[in-house]
């Protein structure tokens, strides 16, 4: 049986903590809204109050994410690509088949110095998805600001697959050659 009761204050914070560090999902501002019974506007308030905690906390296209330190090693590398926004698609499928993460994009705006957004897809389900939130809600791609000018940053369990990674932008004329 659901209780429908409001969780109030501290407490909710503590129990989305929990609920974002048990989840290996993004978990959306609408589900922790429904889970504590408040507004989705009380859910954006309580991760601007964790994330001012230093928890870990960030929002992606899919939903919010705890981003637990890993024991793994992973390995990053930024690469800088210039195409269109239909080549969006495209660029993200040539870096998650080679298994690399694609954690943000980047660009410096001419105004506003430099902007970042998190992307955190590493196949192509996830990518579809981004693609299909940026379509429905008509944003605008960074990339579109600087002329299709952009960084992401990349994470693997390789540098191999970084390399792969890259290589296939090259090749494909998405890549700026370093």
């Amino acid at each position: 049986m659901r209780d429908n009761r409001k969780v109030s204050g501290e407490n909710r914070r503590n129990k989305i903590l929990q609920w974002l560090k048990e989840k290996n999902r993004p978990i959306t501002g609408g589900e922790l809204a429904t889970m504590t019974n408040v507004s989705r506007q009380v859910i954006v308030q309580d991760i601007s109050l964790l994330k001012a905690k230093n928890e870990p906390i960030i929002a992606t296209s899919q939903g919010y994410m705890f981003m637990a330190p890993t024991n793994n090693k992973a390995y990053e590398r930024v690469v800088a690509c210039n195409h269109t926004r239909e080549e969006t698609r495209k660029e993200l499928y040539l870096m998650v088949d080679h298994g690399v993460t694609v954690k943000n994009v980047f660009i410096e705006h001419p105004v506003y110095g430099d902007l970042e957004a998190s992307i955190m897809v590493s196949n192509r389900s996830e990518v579809d998805h981004f693609i299909k939130q940026v379509e429905e809600t008509k944003a605008v791609y960074l990339l579109e600001l600087t002329n299709g000018i952009h960084l992401h940053t990349l994470e693997a369990d390789s540098e191999e697959k970084l390399e792969l990674a890259y290589q296939s932008l090259c090749k494909a004329g998405l890549a700026i050659d370093a």
